[in-house]
């Protein structure tokens, strides 16, 4: 090629020349149907034009020198192969050109099918295929409709509205009842269309067509619906897409040609056996966006017995080739079986977890490769609850039960009020006939997607599936009138605004809000299903993971919880300790008198007898925490908000106070609360009089909570239980700070255990940056260190959260200055570096010190592999990640350390 004879970059590789490891240059399509055709197995031949091309392209506005060379020389070198030239207008070689990044987008970008057909080569592709007109002139329809759609943004709706005049004046409601004339008249109304929307006729040199839809794909990688499925995923944003231009062969031909996509397990649940869709006389296309329902692979078998052998054959080479569950798109061309596609397939979260235990057992990978495959994100999915049904509860209709899990919500028909109502806050259930690459944004939004055609493959499915969302597809019963918004089932009309639920396990469709109930995992976690003894292959399949993971990690995974019950429930998930107990939430409730007056005390006597009654309340809570927890290390933070905040807003008070002396009541107490509110009130009291300043500007305070934490701890040592206290002080910013709380809570804690065996540690949060910067001198006065990273990414990054999260973080994520909220994982590059940093200096002034984090990203995935690697001891969580958080730490050490870390 030319490439390989001057000096001059390679941009394109015919496909003998890739294989599926080179996905970063191909993408995940072209590296993959090299490495069929290096398989032997039955690949159409082509070229695919690299990702760095792309990037070229994006970046310059123009196409990268030497590129058009490139394609010109694969391009001739097809043809020779072939035997036929682009577009001929005897014997026409026609292409697809189709987009391929590195990571699997579907639907996202481009295809623009039938390349080289013009008024011409229609002619010559009629006589290749027998004298089948109608056969020659749907694939120029379709050529028309796709480029223009594609390449010169024409609405789509017009085409679909010009196809389906044309079969309402037929009489049919089928597309394969249009004859040639029909089609012949079709593909002149596309052209009237093309015409009026770009000003100029449709083109018809075959090498015009290839290279303006070579540029449409590079350019859909920057279109809307990508970026926001590239944000959604997760996917950077300066990778690009490959272009594979592909020898068409074609599945519309007549009843021996046909198209279909297989996977080689159920996507859905992980089973074995032969699942996927077919649909006799189409192009791939028409399986993936729903237009026309699909029938169940197997009965290819009855249809082209040969060609389904040999599809079996093929896709249990591949699965074995993979080591994984393989997605694969085939055509059949009057019985020659042609291999379009393969990737390892999306699935489900149950599924993920199903297979990888399913290809230990059958010697494909091993156990820590299948600790790999799973992840939190699916295990979190998999613990939501779903339908509780009974008798009263019947199905309007069934479909396909395309994305496991169970929804309810309002209904919508438009993309635009699925998001406008998932900003109010209310669950929506979007409704199509069938989804598009533009329903994305209200595909995020819903809580669900139900669509009245498509199958288990469809965009509807396919994009429901990655991103966890319940979908039912191709509910056929269901009579979807969009312009109307409403559709109708059974007899029965449902409007926008009205509420149905949908199965995805089941494909059911129930009209209102059907309850649910918990999930089969969350039961095992909490004792109640025993894996050992239950026909649950995904329980099963949970349970050898989770004990994988347990015995891979070396990272500690604690809870937070401030209850007992909260404690009970975090240690039934395998919580193994708290890792913050938050005391404020003591005070709420009956108890805000005593907090009262405890501020409005103005002699140190009524101080006194303020904290001596909360004493004992105080250290009721401790006991039955401690308790709970028999064994396992419990950290109390002790007291963090300023004490207004247990008072009632100034603006009630203030109200309240004017409207009662207007009635002439007694207001001497609400006057003295008000007062006192005025007195504390703040500007910026996120940074005010809170944390360790509160307990040494209030006497006493601190040391009623850290001697009801050590009579608690005592208490419990003499029922024969082992309480494991650990006292953080919050919003330490000086080591001088935490000293002067030491040296009293030192004084008390010695007092109240003497001879008790209870051993108290004394620590602090790590939430002020100043804190993390001076952590070495604060770690003489500390024997642990917990990053509060929820304040740490506040005062990192100079954000109030509760005022910043809805007023412009949208803006950022749309801007690409987030990739994710920094509040929902941690901040790698300015917080993790301060977390890093307070770690590693640290250890080198005490090098016991435990450390561990206790802020809400305790739980997200990423953030666990973080703490992982900067070398912390512990995570703490909410209860319900708790699982998670354990999942990913098991992970974080085989990907990080590759051996056993406990």
């Amino acid at each position: 090629m030319a490439a390989q004879e001057t000096d001059e970059h390679k941009y394109v590789y015919d496909f003998s020349e890739g294989n599926k490891d080179l996905k970063d240059l191909l993408g995940g399509k072209g590296a993959n149907l090299a490495e069929m055709t290096n398989l032997g197995l039955p690949v159409p031949p082509g070229f695919t034009i690299t990702t760095e091309a792309c990037q070229a392209y994006l970046t310059t506005g123009r196409e990268p020198d030497g590129l058009a060379g490139q394609i010109e020389a694969h391009l001739e070198a097809l043809e020779r192969a072939m035997g036929k030239r682009l577009g001929d207008p005897q014997d026409p070689l026609l292409v697809s050109v189709r987009s391929g990044a590195k990571f699997s987008m579907p639907g996202m970008m481009e295809t623009v099918l039938n390349v080289g057909l013009n008024d011409q080569s229609v002619v010559g592709l009629s006589a290749q295929a027998g004298g089948n007109d109608r056969f020659a002139w749907d694939s120029y329809r379709r050529l028309i409709q796709m480029f223009g759609k594609t390449v010169c943004e024409v609405p789509g709706e017009e085409f679909e509205h010009a196809l389906d005049e044309a079969k309402s004046a037929k009489g049919t409601h089928n597309d394969l009842d249009l004859d040639a004339d029909d089609l012949r008249g079709l593909v002149d109304a596309y052209k009237k269309i093309f015409a009026k929307h770009t000003g100029r006729e449709f083109p018809q040199q075959p090498r015009e067509q290839l290279d303006l839809a070579i540029r449409a794909v590079f350019e859909s990688w920057n279109a809307e619906r990508a970026v926001l499925y590239r944000r959604q995923e997760r996917i950077p944003a300066d990778l690009g897409t490959a272009v594979n231009v592909v020898t068409m062969v074609f599945g519309n031909l007549g009843p021996d040609s046909g198209t279909g996509v297989a996977f080689t397990r159920d996507p859905g649940s992980g089973a074995q056996g032969i699942y996927g869709d077919y649909l006799a006389n189409a192009q791939g296309e028409d399986v993936v966006a729903g237009i026309r329902n699909t029938v169940p692979l197997q009965e290819l078998e009855q249809l082209d017995k040969s060609s389904y052998d040999e599809l079996l054959g093929i896709m249990a080479r591949l699965e074995e080739h993979y080591r994984d569950l393989c997605d694969i798109e085939f055509t059949i061309e009057r019985g020659k079986l042609w291999m379009l596609q393969t990737r390892v397939g999306k699935r489900t979260a149950a599924a993920a977890f199903v297979i990888a235990g399913q290809l230990v057992d059958e010697g494909l990978i091993d156990e820590d490769e299948a600790l790999h495959r799973v992840n939190g994100a699916q295990l979190a999915q998999l613990m939501f609850p779903r339908f509780q049904l009974d008798h009263e509860f019947e199905p309007v209709a069934t479909g396909i039960g395309a994305s496991p899990g169970a929804a309810s919500g309002t209904v919508v028909f438009t993309s635009a009020r699925a998001v406008e109502l998932a900003a109010e806050g209310k669950s929506v259930i979007l409704v199509r006939r069938e989804t598009n690459p533009d329903d994305l944004n209200g595909m995020i939004a819903a809580q669900g997607i139900l669509t009245s055609r498509g199958g288990k493959t469809s965009h509807a499915a396919v994009v429901a599936r990655g991103m966890g969302k319940t979908c039912v597809s191709g509910a056929d019963a269901i009579d979807v009138n969009v312009p109307a918004k409403r559709f109708t089932v059974a007899g029965q009309t449902v409007n926008e605004g009205d509420v149905v639920s949908i199965d995805g396990t089941t494909g059911k469709v129930y009209l209102g809000e059907v309850p649910v109930m918990p999930s089969e995992v969350v039961q095992y976690f909490e004792g109640s299903l025993d894996p050992e003894h239950v026909d649950n292959a995904l329980v099963r399949a949970v349970h050898r993971i989770m004990t994988r993971a347990d015995g891979k990690r070396r990272l500690a995974v604690r809870t937070n919880a401030d209850t007992g019950a909260d404690a009970a429930r975090a240690r039934r998930f395998g919580a193994e300790g708290i890792g913050l107990c938050r005391t404020e939430h003591m005070f709420l409730g009956d108890r805000r008198e005593l907090v009262e007056r405890l501020i409005l005390a103005r002699a140190a006597d009524e101080r006194e007898a303020a904290l001596e009654a909360l004493l004992p309340l105080q250290r009721a809570d401790f006991e039955e925490i401690f308790r709970e927890m028999d064994g396992l290390p419990v950290t109390v933070r002790l007291i963090d908000p300023p004490l207004h905040e247990f008072l009632p807003p100034l603006e009630q008070l203030a109200v309240n106070v004017a409207v009662a002396q207007e009635r002439g009541e007694d207001v001497a107490k609400e006057e003295a609360l008000l007062a006192a509110v005025r007195r504390m009130h703040e500007e910026n009291p996120m940074l005010g009089l809170r944390g360790v300043r509160l307990g040494l500007v209030i006497p006493g305070l601190f040391a009623m909570q850290v001697r009801a934490i050590a009579e608690a701890a005592v208490a419990c040592a003499r029922e024969g239980r082992v309480a494991k206290p650990e006292i953080m002080v919050p919003l330490v910013g000086a080591v001088q700070e935490l000293e002067t709380v030491r040296a009293e809570a030192e004084k008390i804690i010695a007092e109240v255990v003497r001879d008790s065996g209870v051993e108290v540690l004394i620590g602090t949060m790590i939430e002020v940056p100043r804190a993390a910067l001076t952590a070495g001198q604060i770690a003489e006065a500390a024997e642990f260190f917990s990053f509060g990273t929820n304040d740490l990414t506040q005062m990192g990054w100079g954000f109030s959260r509760d005022d910043v999260e809805g007023a412009f973080f949208w803006r950022y994520l749309e801007l690409g200055i987030f990739g994710i909220s920094p509040f929902e994982s941690i901040d790698r590059d300015g917080v993790g570096r301060l977390v890093r940093i307070a770690a590693e200096e640290g250890r080198a002034a005490r090098p016991g010190l435990k450390l561990g984090v206790c802020g809400e990203h305790g739980g997200d995935p990423d953030s666990v592999h973080f703490f992982h690697e900067v070398g912390l001891d512990y995570v703490s969580c909410s209860p319900f990640r708790v699982p998670v958080a354990r999942l990913e730490a098991g992970r974080a050490a085989v990907e990080t350390d590759g051996s056993d870390s406990r």
